[in-house]
């Protein structure tokens, strides 16, 4: 709007405060970045879609200290049991032995991540709704956006623009970004009923009509999901009853539930669709704004969390300034094709659960081949991501471009582990032969990287870092240089983390 004063105060504008952009809010705070997100909900909605969140997401929470406000103990439950398309197998096989977190209301998840956003100095304006993107963004030095507020119209400056505003994302129609993929063929049903009297149904299991899932949530409370077949496609902004909820579950099931109620009811659909690129100069999307799927494992929410533990580090180092070249493109580079798998498994799982008869011989195989600790260990891996590797470097060492995982540590200080010390989001060099060479090399990065001499402790099974000296991480927990001795090392922080301190200086 012309003559509207333009608010410069911040580097990075979020719009939407999911758990998306809650985790990113977070992570660039860490980093050094100012941040203002903007939510178009005045208050949260409490429903929640999402009940946990993946090994992998659990995870991320981890390394940054959060994972003790879901709980601990007995309270913070997880499943040795999961599925891939309906078809049930444990995740014993994973070295941590289990599926993920379960139990946990989505609006439990944003609550924690509003709280230790907070904490950090991001400031979240709800009420504000995205309006308008401003010309410049491909290749100005600024992003402007307007936006509906409570006081009326505002407009904010900033660096850097990212949508993490949901499937429908504005943020990504906006800027022009091109989204790809498949229509939805079919509408389906979500809620939380209430007075039904429900026995638990698991995922998969079919019936004439279509498919559908019972679960206890609380006393008197059952999360259902109702699949029908030959529901057609419909808009998703169509208000949904609980009449038309509880009819699709009469048509599949026989049982009337029409005398209970809900305390919410939605929809969803199969459509898979991703963005093509996941940055467009000065703007970025990431969670369901970069790409949309069937629900099915819980990776929706998992995924958004991780693509927000990738892009925050690298685009506060973009911010603070002295990034390597290249690293800001790096997000799209390694998270496009985590999508692209993701949607790749998902779109697999509805063939298998949602398909009708002509589907039967492939549930049949399933089963047979998920008898096969080796086929649990690789679907395994997908639906909880911890098999994502991404592309860092030359190099055969088995760590290169994998998540380091939890290890306990002993060292001169006393005990840690591998995820506390990520939990200031820095770069990390494990030093596990106590090289005087190995922290003489790092010593131009200490601004950006911790060095910790330590070594592991004893531990069953394999060891992942045995016959290694030393390990670098990023502060997302990848590692990008692995081995003995320090060739290479000097390369690899360089190209993530960008010249040596004294290489920064101004000269004469």
């Amino acid at each position: 709007m012309e003559g509207t004063a333009v608010d410069t105060d911040t580097d990075v504008v979020i719009v939407g405060a999911g758990p998306t952009g809650l985790m990113l809010a977070g992570e660039l705070r860490l980093g050094g970045a100012r941040v203002i997100v903007a939510e178009q909900l005045a208050e949260p909605t409490g429903q929640s879609r999402g009940l946990g969140f993946t090994a992998r997401a659990m995870e991320v929470f981890d390394q940054r200290g959060l994972l003790p406000r879901f709980g601990q103990g007995d309270t913070l439950e997880t499943s040795p049991m999961g599925h891939f398309g309906g078809v049930q197998f444990d995740y014993t096989v994973l070295e941590d032995a289990h599926f993920g977190a379960r139990g946990i209301p989505q609006s439990k998840t944003e609550a924690v991540l509003t709280e230790w956003a907070l904490s950090l100095g991001v400031e979240i304006r709800r009420g504000w709704d995205f309006r308008e993107l401003h010309e410049g963004f491909l290749d100005g030095d600024r992003v402007t956006v307007t936006l509906s507020t409570p006081e009326g119209e505002r407009q904010l400056s900033a660096a850097y623009l990212v949508g993490c505003d949901g499937g429908a994302s504005p943020v990504r129609k906006a800027a022009g970004f091109e989204f790809p993929g498949t229509p939805a063929t079919r509408t389906m049903y979500l809620a939380d009923v209430t007075g039904c009297g429900l026995r638990p149904r698991f995922l998969g299991e079919r019936l004439n009509n279509g498919m559908v899932m019972a679960a206890p949530l609380a006393e008197g409370v059952d999360r259902i999901i109702v699949c029908p077949d030959g529901t057609p496609a419909r808009d998703r902004a169509e208000a949904i009853s609980f009449e038309e909820v509880a009819d699709a579950w009469q048509h599949i099931t026989g049982e009337d539930i029409h005398g209970g109620g809900a305390e919410w009811v939605s929809s969803f659909t199969d459509a898979t669709r991703q963005a093509s690129e996941y940055r467009r100069g000065r703007v970025l999307l990431a969670g369901d704004a970069a790409h949309i799927h069937l629900p099915a494992g819980g990776q929706g929410l998992s995924t958004g969390v991780q693509d927000a533990a990738n892009l925050g580090w690298k685009l506060a180092a973009v911010i603070r300034g002295g990034a390597p070249e290249g690293l800001l493109d790096s997000y799209h580079g390694e998270r496009h094709p985590a999508g692209a798998r993701l949607l790749m498994n998902t779109r697999a799982q509805g063939t298998i659960f949602l398909g009708g008869e002509e589907s039967d011989p492939l549930r049949e195989l399933f089963g047979e081949l998920i008898r096969y600790d080796d086929v649990k260990r690789h679907l395994a891996g997908i639906i909880s991501g911890l098999d994502v590797r991404y592309e860092v470097g030359v190099g055969d060492h088995p760590l290169l471009g994998r998540r380091i995982g939890h290890r306990r540590l002993v060292g001169a200080a006393g005990d840690t582990s591998t995820t506390e010390l990520l939990h200031p989001a820095r770069g990390v060099l494990i030093d596990l032969t106590d090289d005087p060479g190995l922290r003489a090399v790092a010593g131009g990065w200490q601004d950006r990287v911790t060095v910790a001499t330590a070594v592991p402790k004893p531990a069953d099974g394999a060891d992942p870092l045995a016959g290694t000296s030393a390990v670098l991480v990023r502060p997302d927990g990848y590692v990008p240089w692995a081995g003995d001795g320090t060739d290479g090392l000097a390369d690899a922080l360089d190209q993530w983390f960008g010249a040596p301190a004294a290489a920064q200086q101004p000269t004469g």
